[in-house]
């Protein structure tokens, strides 16, 4: 089966010759999928598509027209996708539900400690031979509140790492996890988890009720110099709303691995041009924020999962069967 994979980059070829299928005919793209190049799938029966892969109704009407059956998502978010077209059109959607949650757990700690032991700042200084600790002074994660949203997989990860440092959790889920409870997690509504947190870690995912789910009224809850980390969707922030509160200092420390317009920018070198968002850049003019270009999943046993798991995704719709992961 020929498969078109969209806004593939070197490692994504060499994770699905390492493990996928040997039956599946990859067709390789950089290019993100779009109206402009839906035409490029001619003579797919499926595609691969990614976090920023346009799966828009016409895009997908499109694709139909081409021939295109099925749709393999690299990823556990589908946001972008437009399940209601896709069913209607009769094109299968699947996903990779779940690619090692450590990946992105221990991503989002690393920030954590980043942030406030400030060691980009230390290990810049030291390259110039500067050894001073002026501004380095950080706080003890041990005893701290961290408040998750969102105690899914990755989120329950998270909290096992938070834990073994002493950290006291209030969390908030639809689902209230049994075994986070029974080692002293608590779950609060999330008002009482705002006004509580010291730091605050996004984990939900990204739909209409949860869009911008942190704006200038959930800020406003929040602790004085709050540390607020986002490695889950970039449409969960109201960016505007997140750089007054900068201003403020009512946020103290911010890292993001994610952005809610990081379709034009992330995965691709950029260095030599201009960028032309001026939100983002204004962003990085702040020496409390920390930005990785979504790199929290980007572990080799997350890359063989994701590419395991597509493969047995698309071998089970080749032969008529279902892999589990489907989402229409």
């Amino acid at each position: 089966m020929k498969v078109t994979v969209y806004s593939a980059k070197k490692y994504d070829q060499q994770a699905f010759s390492r493990w996928a299928d040997a039956s599946l005919e990859f067709h390789y793209l950089e290019l993100k999928l779009s109206a402009d190049t839906v035409a490029l799938a001619a003579g797919s029966t499926a595609i691969c598509a990614f976090v920023n892969d346009d799966l828009s109704a016409p895009v997908l009407t499109a694709l139909h027209a081409e021939g295109v059956r099925m749709i393999a998502l690299r990823c556990a978010g589908f946001n972008n996708v437009d399940l209601d077209s896709a069913k209607q059109l009769g094109i299968q959607v699947a996903r990779v539900p779940a690619y090692s949650p450590e990946a992105v757990a221990e991503h989002t700690v690393g920030m954590m400690l980043t942030l406030n032991r400030k060691l980009h700042k230390a290990y810049n200084r030291v390259r110039d031979d500067n050894f001073s600790l002026d501004g380095l002074l950080g706080f003890n994660m041990h005893g701290k509140t961290v408040g998750l949203i969102g105690t899914g997989r990755i989120g329950k990860a998270t909290a096992k790492i938070l834990l073994g440092f002493g950290c006291t959790l209030v969390c908030h889920d639809l689902y209230e996890d049994a075994e986070l409870k029974q080692l002293g997690a608590h779950y609060v509504p999330l008002p009482e988890l705002y006004r509580a947190a010291d730091i605050i870690s996004l984990h939900c995912p990204l739909t209409p009720e949860t869009r911008y789910l942190v704006n200038k009224d959930s800020l406003e809850l929040m602790k004085h110099n709050v540390m607020l980390i986002n490695t889950s969707r970039g449409g969960l922030i109201d960016t505007k709303a997140v750089i007054q509160a900068l201003k403020s200092r009512k946020i103290g420390y911010l890292g993001l691995d994610v952005y809610e317009q990081e379709a034009d920018l992330f995965f691709e070198n950029l260095s030599e041009m201009v960028i032309d968002d001026d939100v983002f850049k204004r962003l990085l003019t702040f020496p409390n924020v920390l930005i990785t270009g979504h790199q929290a999943f980007f572990t080799e046993e997350a890359m063989q999962q994701i590419s395991q798991i597509t493969s047995e995704n698309l071998v089970a719709f080749s032969k008529g069967a279902a892999s589990g992961n489907e989402l229409c």
